[in-house]
């Protein structure tokens, strides 16, 4: 007589879990990494009619000017979303400044979008670093 067996060993089902519990530990902070880069490319997406605006009066007028009421652009709280707090050109910076809030990890951190005028009109970066900027690993793939 033959036995037959019906479901699985202890065993087989702890690997299983082991399994489960190694992918989970590698994919949770990878998720939680991108939901941050999520919200920080919003920044970006509100800063686009402030980079153009920036760059349509460079070229337009051959210099940068030193406000947001100087390119006709309404005050630096004004350009806000769900986890931006405000957008604006910051003179001494040099370039434009997104100010993020809402996620602990990007909470009151900025992006600095930095114009390089070349022959056939603007080019951003996002080369700032230091305290209170968003972390490498947070900022988009164009900005590492």
């Amino acid at each position: 007589m033959t036995h037959v067996q019906l479901g699985f060993t202890l065993i087989e089902l702890m690997i299983v879990v082991a399994i489960i519990g190694i992918l989970a530990a590698v994919a949770i902070p990878a998720y939680q990494d991108y939901t941050v880069r999520s919200k920080v490319a919003e920044g970006l997406s509100l800063a686009s009619g402030v980079k153009a605006t920036v760059t349509e009066t460079r070229m337009s007028m051959g210099r940068f000017f030193a406000t947001n009421a100087s390119y006709g652009l309404p005050t630096f709280n004004s350009i806000s979303g769900n986890h931006v707090r405000g957008i604006g050109y910051d003179p001494d910076a040099g370039a434009i400044v997104i100010e993020y809030t809402g996620d602990p990890a990007i909470q009151n951190r900025t992006l600095h979008l930095v114009p390089t005028v070349t022959a056939g009109g603007i080019q951003w970066s996002c080369n700032r670093s230091g305290g209170g900027i968003i972390d490498s690993k947070y900022k988009p793939t164009s900005c590492r």
